[in-house]
């Protein structure tokens, strides 16, 4: 039966050239399209919503040929169409969680595939799904102004949204509220949920919130931020890229205010 094959090397995508020689899909065949190595698990996953079937798998080596050559799973997103980049991010995802549970947590013992996305242990039986790295990100709007911050580990130029892990024990309104407090001194009201979006690097789920700006002065979290500062839409900085949901709110914003 044929299948979509999710190939990963790292964080690198197997992609396969179309016939127009522009275009990118996933290879979808019978067989997979370069071979497996002998420590590496086939993973199925949930199928497409077309009822095509999907496989992944890991190998150790980049490979480039006249059809086939690896992308980053980032730069997918431009490259191939929505359902696809999103399945490859959860099959990512999978690929990461199966890399690091390979033996149980309680007692040491190997763990097998006992369903598609769970593990047992082949001593004492527990069982392990895949775990979310729950995140939230706000825009915080003052007036015409909305609050964007430079995060320390932002790879080039560009401004963002406060953004943070939930921590155990506490709800979405309320990490909204002690992030915003910890990284930026302000206090904020009237959150509005905006949506949420898979985060696949590796594992994570964004809770996207608008907020209204109430008092305080902006003190950064010198640890986590480098710059932080209010924006009209006359005056943006460089902002996230499209794949983004802190793109995506603020482009509602742009588009609806």
């Amino acid at each position: 039966m044929k299948a979509y094959w999710f190939v990963f090397q790292d964080s690198n995508l197997l992609l396969e050239k179309q016939k127009d020689g522009l275009s990118y899909s996933i290879p979808y065949s019978e067989e997979p399209p370069i071979a497996i190595d002998e420590h590496s698990n086939v993973l199925n996953v949930t199928p497409m919503e077309g009822g095509e079937s999907v496989k992944t798998y890991a190998v150790n080596h980049s490979v480039v040929t006249g059809v086939y050559e690896m992308c980053g799973l980032r730069a997918s997103f431009y490259k191939l169409s929505n359902d696809l980049y999103l399945k490859a991010g959860k099959c990512h995802e999978l690929l990461y969680w199966d890399k690091n549970t390979q033996y149980c947590g309680v007692c040491g013992s190997p763990m097998v595939m006992h369903t598609d996305i769970s593990k047992r242990c082949t001593s004492c039986g527990k069982e392990v799904w895949p775990q979310l790295a729950t995140a939230i990100i706000v825009l915080i709007h003052r007036g015409d102004e909305v609050l964007l911050v430079h995060a320390r580990n932002f790879k080039s130029n560009f401004y963002g949204l406060v953004a943070g892990f939930v921590e155990t024990g506490e709800t979405l309104e309320e990490a909204v509220h002690r992030e915003v407090m910890e990284e930026t001194g302000i206090v904020i009201d009237n959150l509005r949920y905006f949506g949420s979006q898979p985060w696949p690097y590796p594992c994570g789920l964004m809770i996207g919130f608008n907020a209204d700006y109430v008092s305080g002065e902006i003190h950064l979290q010198q640890e986590e931020l480098s710059r932080g500062n209010w924006f009209t839409k006359d005056n943006l900085p460089t902002i996230p890229e499209k794949l983004s949901i802190a793109r995506m709110i603020l482009d509602d914003w742009l588009e609806n205010s």
